[in-house]
């Protein structure tokens, strides 16, 4: 009832995408650990690449809130003081929780929540949280709440002593 396969005909075919040689049933015990080896240095290699993902996720996310804060109006509104509260909020979260957001994508052999662990990674993460809030802090001086022209801080200026003048 079962079917003699001709093997002949699909011996020329190139291996799948994905497939190891080393890694199939027939190989020996000593490919067996280099492979445990290959897949420990594969997970570490994709771990190093999902950092990188996370560390410049703030900057992908800055078109869509540039657009956010261009549609909420230049005006002193609630729905706008919402977006740029969440705006200037958020970089100061992140990176708050800049270790804990990094912990899962630690190296094997360094400590997860340590300062030294993927420092480069957190220090690109650390800019793209600085322009967030420079956009943030753009929004607000194009609103007028910061205080950037002569006549904000005039409550804190003195006058000079007038000049006397004598006319006889």
């Amino acid at each position: 009832m079962a079917a003699v396969v001709d093997v002949s005909k699909w011996k020329h075919l190139p291996p799948p995408p994905g497939f190891a040689a080393g890694a199939s049933s027939h190989s020996k015990g000593n490919s067996k650990a280099a492979a445990t080896t290959t897949a420990t240095a594969s997970y570490e290699e994709l771990k190093e690449k999902r950092a990188w993902d996370l560390a410049i996720s703030p900057a992908k996310s800055l078109p869509m809130q540039a657009f956010m804060l261009y549609m909420s109006g230049g005006g002193v509104q609630i729905f706008s003081m919402g977006i740029v509260f969440m705006l200037l909020s958020s970089p100061f979260k992140n990176l708050a929780s800049i270790n804990t957001a990094f912990a899962p994508f630690a190296p094997a052999s360094s400590s997860p929540k340590s300062f030294g662990t993927l420092p480069l990674q957190k220090v690109v993460y650390l800019l793209c949280n600085l322009l967030t809030l420079a956009l943030g802090l753009w929004k607000c001086r194009s609103m007028g709440l910061l205080p950037t022209g002569t006549g904000d801080w005039l409550a804190f200026e003195t006058r000079g002593q007038p000049p006397e003048i004598l006319l006889i």
